[in-house]
C-alpha cells in the first residue's frame, strides 16, 4: 500500500512508513487505518501496551489470559463476546516498543477465519485544539479467506479496527479529563 496515494499527512506518511510495513502477498489483503484521540500520549499508551488486557478498550474480548511473563514472544488466549464469527484466538506478542510507543500482534490459532493475521498500532504526540492528543495508526495484513475477496475481508477487519479505536478513544478521552490535561501554549 502506498501512503503518500491514500491522502495522508506527510507527518502520517513518515509514521507509516517507519513503523507499518506489511509486504501482502497475492492472497492477503492490508489496510491502515487512523484515529485521532483529544488524550495525551502516555494515556493512551498504557492502554495500548497491554498486551495482556486487550479488554481494557476493545470491546468484542471478554477475557485474555497471558501465558508465561509480557515480554516479546508471549502468548495471550483471548475469549471473543458473541456476535462476532469467532470465539477464541490465539495471539503473540511480536514486538512492545515503550519508546516508539509500536505494539505488533499475531494471530496463531483460534476458531477464526483471521489466518496469518498480524497487526501493528502505533501511537504519536499531536496537539489537537491545543490540547495534548494523540494520532494512532494500526496497519493489519491477513489471509483473504476462501470464499471472500478481498474487499470484504478487509472490509470486516477495518470495521473491528474502527469499533476498538473508538473505544480506545471513550476510554482514554474519559481518563484525559479525569486527569485534566492543561492547554499547550501556544506561543
Amino acid at each position: 500500500m502506498n501512503a503518500a496515494e491514500n491522502g495522508f499527512s506527510g507527518a502520517e506518511r513518515e509514521y507509516i512508513r517507519k513503523h507499518h510495513s506489511h509486504q501482502p502477498a497475492d492472497n492477503q489483503c492490508s489496510s491502515i487505518l487512523i484515529k485521532r484521540i483529544k488524550a495525551p500520549v502516555h494515556l493512551v499508551w498504557s492502554l495500548v501496551r497491554r498486551f495482556d488486557q486487550p479488554q481494557k478498550y476493545k470491546p468484542f474480548v471478554s477475557r485474555c489470559v497471558v501465558r508465561g511473563n509480557l515480554e516479546i514472544g508471549s502468548l495471550r488466549e483471548v475469549d471473543v463476546k458473541s456476535g462476532l464469527p469467532a470465539t477464541t484466538s490465539t495471539e503473540r506478542l511480536e514486538l512492545l516498543d515503550d519508546e516508539e510507543h509500536v505494539l505488533s500482534v499475531r494471530f496463531i490459532g483460534g476458531d477464526h477465519r483471521l489466518k496469518n493475521y498480524s497487526s501493528i498500532i502505533s501511537v504519536h504526540p499531536e496537539v489537537i485544539e491545543g490540547r495534548p492528543g494523540t494520532l494512532v495508526i494500526e496497519s493489519f495484513v491477513v489471509d483473504v479467506p476462501e470464499g471472500n475477496t478481498n474487499d470484504e475481508t478487509c472490509y470486516f477487519v477495518e470495521a473491528v479496527i474502527k469499533c476498538n479505536l473508538k473505544s480506545l478513544a471513550d476510554v482514554s478521552e474519559r481518563l484525559a479529563v479525569q486527569d485534566r490535561s492543561e492547554p499547550i501554549d501556544r506561543e
